[in-house]
């Protein structure tokens, strides 16, 4: 499948906001992604508390967020951004790879993690990507997401008294839910079961709404919990 498949189902321009303490970054970052056809930068923000400010103001389709912030940590943006506007992603653009740092950001909501080293390209790639729900992970990262994944759901999850009967998923949307609880992109679901891209993402949609999950994270972790993953 070519690249241009690959992204052939995005929205025709992408709204994306970029916040970075550092103003020669940010701009350079903004700039960059101007540039290019499809992308539009509505916004900029240099700290936290006004990244979540302007993030509800303009409804940016992607966030380019980086964690160091001052007044407001990245992470803490993340969430807060994330919960009042679910359909929001996050690719977070960070000058660190420890682990802890790439599993923060997925817990609060982050949809990719990318580290500044990477390229002008791979980071054009990897917001049309992200734009779309593909989680977007520096090479190396995203099988310590999915190593984490496996590690949640391990644990017991938290009891509810009032939770009730698990809805009934389509077997289409199992089949995706096996797939996506096994590591695979949507790129790789979408070719493996031999359907779009577009298609992929709304199966994810519809069975996140049927059982009232957040994101990925949890969505993983309710596959796993249930063993489809060795299916």
């Amino acid at each position: 499948m070519s690249e241009q498949q690959v992204t052939g189902e995005q929205p025709a321009q992408i709204k994306v906001m970029v916040v970075d303490d550092h103003p020669m970054w940010r701009d350079a970052v903004a700039r960059d992604l101007a540039a290019e056809p499809g992308l539009d930068v509505v916004a900029t923000a240099g700290d936290g508390d006004q990244a979540v400010r302007r993030a509800k103001a303009v409804a940016p389709d992607v966030l380019v967020l980086d964690l160091n912030l001052p007044l407001k940590p990245g992470v803490q943006v993340c969430k807060e951004l994330v919960g009042a506007n679910p359909k929001l992603r996050v690719l977070v653009l960070s000058a660190s790879g420890e682990h802890a740092d790439v599993l923060e950001a997925v817990k609060s909501g982050a949809t990719g993690y990318l580290l500044k080293s990477a390229s002008t390209e791979e980071l054009i790639d990897a917001v049309r990507r992200t734009a779309v729900g593909d989680p977007v992970f520096t090479p190396g990262l995203a099988g310590l997401v999915l190593g984490e994944y496996r590690r949640l759901a391990s644990e017991p999850a938290p009891s509810n008294t009032d939770e009730p009967k698990a809805p009934q998923l389509t077997d289409r949307e199992t089949e995706v839910l096996r797939l996506v609880a096994k590591g695979l992109s949507y790129k790789q679901i979408a070719e493996r079961l031999v359907i779009s891209h577009r298609t992929v993402q709304n199966h994810v949609q519809n069975t996140l709404g049927k059982l009232q999950l957040h994101n990925r994270v949890e969505l993983v972790r309710y596959a796993i919990e249930r063993g489809l993953d060795d299916e």
